[in-house]
């Protein structure tokens, strides 16, 4: 970030502080900042047993660019907190996944995804996440609140659906993304001062954390003109279970004010982060398959499918999930091991079995139809469910894509809903993918560039692989308002194919 554009912002963010009036208590329960806990053995237990399931709900650990500098800056700010000693008693994981967010567990693991990681701008804005992060559990936040249950998948969230939860169309965009329930509002705040202080001590500049609390509610802006819904209808995850708003970026800034540091005394980190990320994967990854607005492929799995014009599809490790903002239908694709021995019809039934559980009793099933498409053996059966306030239709199409494997799609619908065409226009689309149209699916990665005279915001903006809401994207990847200008020297992000 340049020094005019910097100066720009957080002159708006103390402009926000000085008309705010926030008195808030910076302690929570019993805790003390000044007397830093010890991490206990069950605490490191449970956070232990817990870690390999998080690795496998996130796609596992990113292995890439990024990865050596979120572990260093992470064990920084864990020894600035008084949990470490070393910074060698937490665990800090950069999590190999698109989606927006930062999260921690009791006994001290810290988790960041390239996702957020791609839209800040310093070592100092990864520190203030990282530092809030720490400091929930330092506080010990989780214990204080209802706990969430970790690794929930899409079929838990839909048999939720069903017995009347609703939590399906808000949870669609990251199914299985949030292992933690939404903190209140003096946890959230005590957490940002315990990371403004930790932040600072490690050396860093306490106005980022302002900085990239504004970022994070750009990205869910543009997230949600993309999509053509409503901005709530599409908050990342990390804003999901720690809520935003303009109060809190100013509050974040105030509290940065009362360090007494100039943002000339401590580090941003700007050249050092900028160097790690580079080449960094950006987006899907390439083992969980792309998504191209409504369209699915997969280069290692060697499939493919589309959903109707109006749904968008989100990818997670363990689901492709489709939601629309015109239609009620909700849509995941998933699949696994066809069972030895086991028809393609037996598989529909297990679907079936996994997603009701004992709801199944209640269901009033359809029979089972097989036919044959795109040369896959395929079956198909409807159930209608028992929910809160009504009743709503099921259907499963099966596949066997192999001797050992079959996928599948579940289309859930409120049952006065007519959902035939996106069941069939869906289930026809799915096909395997040849060898060189698997071979032509490219990654997408971060690419740092040096801007040269003469280039503008439009200019390095149409170098962005999208075909959509290039300058949009490229000012929220680099934090640009609308009224900023580049400079000869300065270090952008731009997103190209890999």
């Amino acid at each position: 970030m340049s020094a005019p554009r910097q100066q720009g912002r957080k002159a708006r963010l103390v402009a926000l502080a000085a008309v705010s009036s926030l008195a808030l208590s910076s302690c929570v329960g019993n805790f003390d900042p000044n007397n830093p806990r010890q991490i206990s053995a069950s605490e490191r237990q449970s956070g232990a047993q817990a870690h390999p399931q998080i690795l496998a709900e996130f796609g596992g650990a990113y292995d890439g660019p990024g990865t050596d500098m979120v572990q260093r800056v992470g064990k920084q700010v864990s020894v600035a907190s008084g949990l470490a000693t070393t910074g060698e008693e937490c665990t800090v994981t950069l999590l190999d996944s698109q989606v927006v967010n930062a999260f921690a567990i009791p006994g001290c693991y810290t988790y960041v995804t390239r996702g957020l990681l791609a839209i800040m701008e310093n070592e100092a804005q990864l520190a203030s996440v990282l530092g809030h992060e720490v400091g929930h559990v330092a506080a010990q936040h989780s214990q204080r609140r209802q706990n969430a249950a970790l690794g929930a998948g899409l079929l838990s969230v839909l048999a939720g659906v069903l017995t009347g939860s609703g939590q399906l169309a808000q949870l669609a965009g990251q199914v299985g993304q949030v292992a933690t329930l939404k903190y209140s509002r003096d946890q959230e705040y005590q957490s940002d001062d315990l990371g403004i202080r930790y932040m600072s001590e490690a050396g860093y500049d306490p106005y980022e954390s302002a900085d990239i609390l504004a970022s994070l509610g750009e990205q869910s802006a543009l997230e949600a003109r993309i999509r053509g819904q409503d901005e709530a209808a599409q908050i990342p995850a990390w804003s999901r279970s720690h809520p935003l708003s303009s109060d809190r970026v100013a509050r974040a800034n105030q509290k940065a004010q009362e360090t007494g540091l100039s943002p000339d005394q401590l580090e941003e980190g700007t050249a050092p982060f900028m160097n790690a990320i580079d080449g960094m994967l950006y987006g899907d990854s390439p083992t969980q398959g792309y998504v191209d607005k409504h369209r699915f492929r997969h280069p290692q799995l060697k499939l493919a499918f589309e959903v109707p014009d109006g749904f968008y599809l989100n990818n997670s490790s363990q689901a492709v999930v489709g939601t629309s903002g015109s239609s009620q239908t909700q849509i995941q694709f998933s699949g696994g091991r066809l069972a030895s021995g086991a028809s393609i019809s037996n598989h529909v039934d297990q679907v079936f079995q996994g997603l009701l559980g004992q709801s199944a009793s209640q269901a009033q099933f359809t029979n089972v139809q097989t036919t044959t498409i795109n040369g896959m053996s395929a079956a198909t059966r409807q159930a209608r469910v028992p929910v809160q306030g009504g009743q709503a239709n099921v259907t499963v199409v099966a596949y066997q894509f192999d001797a050992n494997t079959a996928y599948h799609f579940i289309f859930l619908s409120p049952a006065n809903a007519d959902d035939s065409r996106i069941v069939s226009q869906t289930a026809q689309s799915f096909r395997k993918l040849s060898n060189a149209e698997a071979a032509q699916l490219r990654p997408k990665i971060i690419d740092v560039v040096t801007v040269q005279r003469g280039d503008t915001i439009s200019s390095l903006a149409a170098r962005m692989a999208y075909d959509d809401y290039k300058v949009e994207r490229f000012r929220v990847l680099n934090s640009l308002g609308e009224g900023d200008q580049l400079q000869a020297g300065q270090r952008m992000k731009i997103v190209v194919n890999g």
